[in-house]
């Protein structure tokens, strides 16, 4: 026989009532139908959740119901209408993250008509917010209401199973098609953004097993099986941090799109690409690309703190002059970004951490991010995503960090100093997916395709490629010149191709011989990434590549590979130590900053930016090239035995550079 006690626990108090704010039909719609809904019985104490509704797009209110659902302790939920539309939520529930400001700074980025409607609120913005809609009849209303009722039955009793947790609803007006919408909380919104504040520890790389699916792959996990959940976490064309992403065939290859923030983005280069030989992956590659440039624009996951004169600091901050600044009348030229360096300037400095001294060390903010600058701390310099990357363990995203520097770094040594690196055989590539790129370039295009190994004193493997025209036709671009890196051989030069054929069928369609012949008859002129490229589209500026061998000997792929001699590793910590220390033997330092965003860590990721100080920096823009004061650039031909003395910064190649 089993003996059952009674518990002498209180039965659970049911949920407060539900307090119903606002004014209008959607107010007075929800309001009977929670009190229609509510069991008859004594008042309790609080309230359970609080909505807010409103027939327009009046979002006034919301700060102060905001500040006492925090104070009751209460989730809330907004409801109003725009263009058309109810919008049901997102459901806020303090003090977490992701609230109704976040969900309009998304959807404020990625309207294509941001700027315009922009305008329209700051002139009609009143009028705008308290105007009614004239399409809600008492059957769209009721729906409404029961919409609402039922999302607010389940933030009172299960808040993971509400649809507007981490969303939005938008209900099409009179149609009542409804619609979700995720959304990721923003960091930076000015009414739950909780970022910590950036310190020694979080600039610290403590290594942790990031052990390979094998010897020969150099990710912790492919991304490409992630396609389909990454678009579902980031893309969506009202809340996403992704408006759209878009996929097509683009010289012989996949390409994809993944556009941010098209109304308010700068630049094309600005969203995320992706390249390779199937679609999935090159969608991934898309995602991936953007997630890293919306953690490298500004610091999102930390809040900067540091502000201080290099003068004041310098015992554990990085020296801005090793990297590279311009010479000192530079910076009296009109309109020129940047300030001159004087160590008693405060500057904002963030958290990294310094392979060589083997702890935290502080770089100045506007070389780790590369987003625009407040006016009273403009940086040093140009600075832009190079080095930055994202991976799936903090090793990972260092790794490849470190090798885009290196990549970067081999372009322009060799095309300042005029290196005539060693051309390669494509057919003697074991993978034969190499030559087949090449041939398919040549047969849909009409270019003949060069590779040349672009081999440092650190030995890592990056391959220049090329197109060159072979038509004979003189409308069309004569070069394009492309670049990439990898700790393979073979991955690095299928890399560099597979970006090659996309990249040249637009720079066929956009090309412009006349701007070109401009372009080359001034340097000057050369102002954007878009630029470089086109100027060696015309004759005269494509015989500036004169100096790469078109002809002659050629190393096989199996000859580069064992002038490189990578050892092989089961975890990539080891990997990412094997590459810095070659830094290290060589006399650079490697510093890797965290820029990890909180969207990044949603996503299974991290994200870094790898500066090594003596490096040359990627810049765009001729009168930005960043070439002064970098004594490596100067000595280091002499060094791999391409002269017999060191340069003079007056032989230095004094035209732009054509990396794509």
């Amino acid at each position: 026989m089993t003996t059952e006690t009674a518990s002498t626990t209180a039965p659970a108090e049911p949920p407060g009532p539900v307090t119903v704010l606002g004014t209008g039909r959607l107010h007075a719609a929800i309001r009977s139908a929670f009190a229609a809904a509510e069991p008859a019985g004594p008042a309790r104490p609080g309230c359970a959740a609080i909505v807010v509704a409103s027939d327009a797009d009046d979002v006034r209110p919301y700060p102060a119901v905001a500040r006492r659902a925090a104070a009751q302790g209460a989730p809330w939920l907004p409801v109003r209408v725009d263009a058309g539309w109810v919008l049901v939520g997102p459901a806020a529930r303090p003090p977490r993250p992701g609230c109704p400001t976040c969900v309009a700074r998304r959807r404020a980025g990625n309207r294509p008509d941001a700027v315009g409607r922009d305008a329209l609120r700051e002139r009609f913005g009143a009028e705008l917010d308290t105007r009614p809609c004239a399409l809600l009849t008492p059957l769209v209303t009721k729906a409404v209401a029961a919409l609402v009722a039922d999302e607010v039955d389940r933030l009172r009793h299960d808040p993971g199973s509400a649809r507007t947790t981490g969303a939005l609803l938008r209900m099409r007006v009179p149609t009542g098609a409804v619609r979700r919408h995720p959304f990721l909380p923003d960091p930076l919104c000015p009414d739950c953004g909780a970022r910590p504040y950036d310190g020694p520890d979080a600039g610290r790389y403590i290594p942790a097993p990031a052990p390979k699916p094998h010897p020969a792959a150099f990710r912790v996990g492919g991304i490409s099986d992630r396609a389909a959940e990454l678009e579902r976490r980031f893309v969506d064309p009202e809340t996403g941090i992704v408006q759209a992403l878009v996929a097509e065939e683009r010289g012989g290859g996949p390409m994809a799109v993944a556009r941010l923030s098209p109304a308010r983005t700068a630049h094309e280069s600005h969203h995320g690409y992706g390249r390779s030989d199937d679609f999935a992956s090159a969608r991934a590659t898309a995602l991936a690309e953007a997630v890293e440039r919306i953690a490298g624009i500004h610091p999102r996951g930390r809040r900067t703190v540091v502000r201080a004169a290099y003068a004041d600091i310098a015992d554990r901050a990085l020296d801005p002059r090793t990297l590279g600044l311009y010479p000192d009348d530079w910076y009296d030229q009109p309109d020129f970004w940047f300030a001159r360096f004087h160590p008693e300037r405060p500057t904002s400095w963030v958290w990294g951490y310094s392979f060589r001294r083997d702890e935290p060390v502080l770089v100045p903010e506007s070389y780790a991010y590369f987003g625009p600058r407040p006016a009273d701390d403009p940086g040093f310099a140009y600075e832009c995503s190079n080095g930055c990357a994202l991976g799936g363990h903090p090793a990972e995203a260092i790794l490849y960090g470190l090798l885009e520097v290196a990549e970067r770094d081999a372009f322009l040594t060799t095309w300042y100093a005029r290196m005539p690196i060693p051309r390669v055989d494509l057919a003697s590539a074991a993978d034969r997916r190499i030559p087949m790129i090449a041939q398919r370039v040549r047969d849909r295009l009409g270019y003949d395709v060069h590779a040349f190994a672009a081999m440092l004193e650190q030995r890592v493997p990056v391959f220049w490629v090329m197109a060159v025209e072979a038509t004979g036709r003189p409308d069309r671009p004569r070069a394009l010149c492309g670049t990439a890196a990898h700790l393979s051989p073979e991955e690095a030069l299928r890399r560099a191709l597979d970006d090659l054929g996309p990249m040249l069928e637009g720079h066929i369609e956009r090309y412009d011989p006349e701007q070109a012949a401009r372009l080359a008859a001034d340097s000057g002129q050369v102002r954007l990434l878009e630029h470089h490229p086109l100027l060696y589209g015309h004759p005269e500026a494509s015989g500036r590549l004169g100096f790469l061998p078109l002809e002659g000997p050629a190393l096989t792929v199996a000859e580069v590979t064992a002038r490189l001699g990578w050892p092989e590793h089961d975890d990539l910590t080891a990997d990412l130590a094997e590459l810095a220390g070659r830094y290290l033997a060589s006399g650079l330092d490697v510093i890797a900053v965290d820029i990890t965003s909180p969207e990044a860590r949603a996503g299974g990721f991290s994200a870094a930016k790898v500066i090594v100080p003596g490096a040359m920096p990627m810049t765009f823009g001729h009168r930005h090239r960043r070439t002064h004061g970098l004594p490596r650039l100067l000595s280091l031909p002499r060094r791999l035995g391409y002269r017999d003395d060191d340069l003079r910064p007056d032989q230095l190649n004094p035209y732009p550079h054509p990396f794509p």
